[in-house]
């Protein structure tokens, strides 16, 4: 395989050639090696919380069932009736016991059981007695704090293995409820005309944020969240596998629980209840990451979580090297009360909605890069070299874009991730 990407520790370079964002050859073989193999998140345990939920997905070019079944087991089911292939669901999301094909009638409970189908007189009696015709689940299946990942690779390592040192971050997260975590409302998609690897880029990418989203910062200053000159400064990691992280203060406010002055002494008081309860719980350091620092963190490939002024969980799927179709979910605490809860949701439409002052900045920037890979082909790299100097780079810098290269570089060339090249 040509090197596609120059990891140079020695002069502090670190490259990456733009045909991987062009190539249709490439594209082929990141959904044989990435989407195939690799842990993909499929929901969040909210989304079926009651016997019989049951969510429409898309995950890895696969058309999939993300069920509880009335035994109370979450479950990925193939969306493919198991007689002649037609979907056996068509609703987004909903409450069922049964799904039923549109085309031949054929009927599956919600744990996937053929139950019912017209002129079973035909067949023989022990049809299905090993259950070959109940709709297919996913090979693997695994969670961590309410977060559930798919792999379609029977032979992958587990999750928890997977997900490794972004364990801890999920939990920072998943802790900030006693009563748990839940999703909200429906999801919001879009598409964005660029190679879906922009994006993961652009999620962990803090360089960008002042230049890009001037305009936002502006309107956090008008409310009281003044921007200091410790703001917007915090770490960049590489957590292995892929995975990376930038850790960092911002002014804006936190429901949970970094109040502004926008909400009133009220707000103040009910943020301060919220931080004492997180550290009797937790303790004074946790408690402080949870409620006063922000994270943007990607899990590899192709899952986001940016835990800043509201949570979003975002992922995003390739259709061509030059388009990609993404969907975002907002993620809060279990049982905020009314006033919080629109703060959450006003904060999550503002920045990280599809309409907001951040997604469409960054969706811009994402197809200016694509037009400027296609026209001028004769400038062949980019330098994602930032921070290497440093022994810890920081929120701004790129190591944790650099994570994610090396790993990808590692899984379509079958080499050890972060091998030097020169």
């Amino acid at each position: 395989m040509k090197e596609y990407v120059v990891d140079d520790k020695s002069s502090s370079e670190f490259l990456v050639h733009r045909s991987v964002f062009t190539d249709k050859e490439i594209f082929e073989k990141e959904k044989e090696e990435i989407f195939n193999k690799c842990w993909l998140f499929i929901g969040h345990e909210s989304e079926v919380a009651n016997k019989g939920d049951f969510h429409r997905k898309k995950v890895g070019g696969r058309n999939l069932l993300f069920t509880r079944g009335s035994d109370d087991v979450i479950r990925a089911l193939y969306n493919s009736c198991s007689h002649r292939g037609a979907l056996v669901c068509r609703e987004d999301k909903g409450n069922s016991k049964v799904f039923r094909c549109f085309y031949h009638a054929w009927s599956f409970n919600n744990q996937g059981e053929l139950v019912g189908m017209p002129g079973k007189e035909a067949f023989p009696e022990t049809f299905n007695c090993n259950g070959s015709k109940n709709l297919h689940e996913v090979v693997r299946l695994e969670s961590f704090r309410g977060f559930y990942f798919v792999n379609f690779d029977e032979n992958a390592i587990s999750l928890e293995e997977y997900l490794g040192n972004a364990k801890e971050y999920l939990a920072l997260i998943a802790d900030q409820s006693e009563a748990g975590m839940e999703v909200l409302q429906d999801p919001q998609q879009y598409s964005v005309r660029a190679n879906w690897k922009l994006l993961a880029e652009n999620s962990v990418d803090s360089y960008h944020g002042m230049p890009t989203h001037k305009t936002y910062f502006d309107i956090v200053g008008t409310r009281g969240g003044e921007l200091s000159k410790d703001d917007l400064k915090g770490v960049g990691k590489d957590l292995g596998n892929g995975h990376g992280v930038v850790e960092y203060t911002a002014p804006w406010g936190r429901p949970v629980a970094k109040w502004i002055p926008a909400w009133g002494e009220e707000g103040k008081k009910e943020t301060d209840e919220i931080k004492a309860k997180l550290v009797e719980k937790f303790g004074e350091g946790h408690a402080n990451r949870i409620t006063t620092l922000n994270r943007n963190m990607l899990i590899f490939p192709n899952l986001v979580i940016n835990d800043i002024m509201a949570i979003t969980i975002r992922t995003f799927y390739p259709t061509e090297p030059g388009y990609m179709e993404v969907t975002g979910y907002a993620l809060a605490p279990k049982g905020e009360n009314d006033q919080f809860r629109q703060r959450r949701n006003d904060n999550f439409l503002e920045f990280l909605g599809p309409g907001g002052f951040a997604t469409p900045d960054d969706n811009e920037a994402l197809e200016l890069c694509q037009e400027g890979f296609l026209n001028n082909k004769e400038v062949e790299w980019n330098d994602i070299s930032k921070g290497m100097i440093r022994e810890q780079p920081e929120s701004n810098d790129e190591e944790q874009m650099r994570a994610f290269w090396r790993q990808w570089d590692a899984v379509m060339s079958k080499k050890e991730a972060g091998r030097v090249h020169v």
